[in-house]
C-alpha cells in the first residue's frame, strides 16, 4: 500500500492507485547480476587450437604403393590380399626395402578408427612411417554420392 504526503488536507493519508515500482527494479537488478555471474560459470568451453587442413593435392609417384583395409577387416598391397603377419615382407617386396616411399591407406568407411590405428601401428612396427591417407573431395554437388573417378585428398604424416 502507497501514500502520498502531498498537501494533507486532512489529517488522513489517502491511499495511491500508482505502483510503486522499485521492489520490482531491485529484484530484477538482483537477478540480473546472479545470471551475470553464473553464465560463465554454467560454460563448458575447453580450449583447443584446432588445425586447419588447406593442404594442396600431392603429386603422385609414379608407382604408388597403396595399402587397402576391406570391410571385413583384411588387407591388400595394391590388388593383392596380404595377411597381417606378412604385411612387411609385401611391403618390402613391393618398395624394393625403401623405407622411405610413402605407403597410401585407403579404408573402407565401415572400418572403425581402432582397426585403422592398428593397421597405422603394423606400417610403423614395419618401418614405414611416411602415411597418407586417402579420401575421395567432396564436390559439394550434395548429390550424397562419390565418384571414384574424382581427385583424392590425402593427410600425410612425416
Amino acid at each position: 500500500m502507497a501514500v502520498t504526503l502531498k498537501e494533507p488536507q486532512d489529517s488522513d493519508l489517502v491511499e495511491v492507485a500508482d505502483i510503486n515500482v522499485t521492489p520490482f527494479i531491485d529484484v530484477i537488478l538482483v537477478l540480473l547480476i546472479i545470471f551475470m555471474v553464473a553464465a560463465p560459470l554454467s560454460t563448458v568451453d575447453i580450449a583447443v587450437d584446432l588445425p586447419v587442413s588447406n593442404a594442396k593435392p600431392q603429386p603422385r609417384p609414379d608407382r604408388p604403393v597403396f595399402l587397402t583395409v576391406r570391410q571385413d577387416l583384411s588387407l591388400a598391397i595394391d590388388d593383392d590380399t596380404v595377411s597381417r603377419q606378412a604385411l612387411q615382407a609385401g611391403l618390402d617386396q613391393r618398395t624394393g626395402r625403401d623405407r622411405e616411399q610413402r605407403v597410401f591407406v585407403r579404408a573402407d568407411g565401415a572400418v572403425s578408427y581402432r582397426e585403422l590405428t592398428g593397421v597405422m601401428n603394423l606400417l610403423r612396427d614395419a618401418g614405414y612411417l611416411k602415411i597418407a591417407l586417402v579420401g575421395l573431395e567432396d564436390t559439394g554437388q550434395g548429390t550424397g554420392e562419390i565418384n571414384p573417378a574424382q581427385s583424392t585428398s590425402r593427410a600425410e604424416w612425416p
